[in-house]
């Protein structure tokens, strides 16, 4: 089966050219952030072993970069909006790259902060600007364009990953992050021939019936518990792999294999959306998810590795339905409804997994694992008091982050 890349299924919408180049390099700049945000992952089990940190101090040193990143979504969003879209993704990936450097350089615990601080300052930027452009470029049209903008997302998440753990048994850690750093040089320099100069505006737009402030932010509350659970599984993962005796390339494939389950998830999601719409398919997602992950914790390595796709697919098959009705339930500016949610659902995915770190080190990691599955289920009747303010009760889905 031959899978689409991002480039051709951007090819492949009717819209002008430009239009075209600018989605393409929305796709471009996604894949690559959201591969360093997941590539952090598979450094988690060295950065223990070097800095002799425990679940909870991990969680915090991941929180530098995905709640600076989750942090300054708004702000970001507000401070460039003056800048054309190839500047602010150029800038948005330089700035990326600038931090992994002062990684991968030998400037020791502090260089590792200073560091993922300063990747997740340029992520920030990254987030807000791309689903502008896609929008911008797109208009009303733009729902089909968002969807192949966050699936790139999930490309990067899938291949990023899976590089780096192939070769941490190769390399030292940190010439592994000096070329991730490089990837990000080229990357913005690709982007400097792709991305369209023009500046972004997307106009506010008028309320419609069945829309209001409150489901707004009932759905940014579910997007914040979807992505706890998300990022609370993903701090354990590492860990329970090497429980069940995996070593670091089967660390890479278990995480390659939940980002590719999660991808397909987005494909998946239409399919539920068609015959659930929005809270039918929150509920399956989201009651699948909480079972299979306490399934991982009972089965064997192989048996865990054939589950970790089907859980990918509904571990982000719930923040595509949500991220598709943002612009639903939206009543102003949707460039700034995205910042919004992004703020929320990146910023609960840097406190969360604190608070599931503290539950591990406290009790055990398998305590930890079935706070994260209890989240999952307690969106369950939450998601409901979202059905009133749906404009019809017909199927809504697009893809997310």
């Amino acid at each position: 089966m031959q899978i689409a890349t991002p480039i051709d299924a951007a090819q492949s919408i009717p819209a002008p050219q430009g239009d075209r180049r600018g989605l393409i390099a929305a796709c471009t700049a996604h894949a690559l952030h959201d591969g360093y945000t997941d590539a952090l992952y598979a450094f988690l089990p060295v950065w223990q072993a070097q800095f002799g940190l425990s679940y909870a101090e991990l969680a915090v040193i991941r929180a530098l970069y995905s709640g600076t990143m989750g942090g300054l979504q708004i702000p970001a969003d507000r401070a460039l909006r003056s800048l054309s879209s190839r500047a602010a993704l150029v800038l948005s990936t330089l700035v990326a790259a600038a931090g992994l450097l002062i990684i991968a350089l030998p400037f020791g615990f502090a260089g590792l902060c200073l560091g993922l601080l300063l990747a997740g300052v340029g992520s920030s930027i990254q987030h807000p600007r791309g689903s502008l452009l896609v929008t911008d470029s797109y208009g009303e049209n733009a729902r089909r364009p968002l969807g192949i903008y966050n699936f790139s997302g999930d490309l990067g998440k899938a291949m990023l990953p899976a590089l780096v753990a192939v070769l941490l048994p190769l390399l030292a850690w940190r010439p592994i992050m000096a070329l991730m750093a490089a990837l990000g040089v080229v990357t913005a320099a690709a982007l400097m021939r792709l991305a369209p100069t023009r500046v972004a505006s997307v106009e506010a737009k008028p309320t419609r019936a069945g829309e209001g402030r409150g489901g707004f932010v009932i759905l940014t509350i579910i997007g914040a518990l979807d992505t706890a659970t998300r990022m609370g599984y993903l701090l354990f993962l590492p860990f329970l792999i090497h429980t069940q005796h995996g070593d670091s390339p089967v660390v890479g494939l278990a995480l390659a294999l939940l980002f590719i389950g999660g991808a397909f998830g987005k494909a998946v999601c239409g399919w539920l959306g068609e015959r659930f719409g929005v809270v039918g398919s929150v509920v399956v997602t989201e009651a699948a998810t909480a079972v299979l992950i306490a399934a991982t914790l009972i089965t064997p390595l192989p048996a865990t590795l054939v589950l970790l796709p089907l859980l990918g697919i509904v571990l982000n098959g719930t923040s595509s339905v949500l991220y598709g009705t943002v612009p639903e339930l939206t009543t102003g500016n949707t460039g700034r409804a995205f910042a919004v949610f992004y703020t929320s659902v990146i910023s609960s995915g840097g406190v969360a997994p604190i608070i599931y770190g503290a539950i591990g080190d406290h009790t055990s990691q398998t305590t930890g694992m079935l706070a994260t599955a209890t989240t999952a289920a307690l969106i369950v009747p939450l998601v409901m008091m979202l059905r009133p303010y749906l404009r019809s009760p017909g199927p809504s889905c697009a893809t997310a982050t």
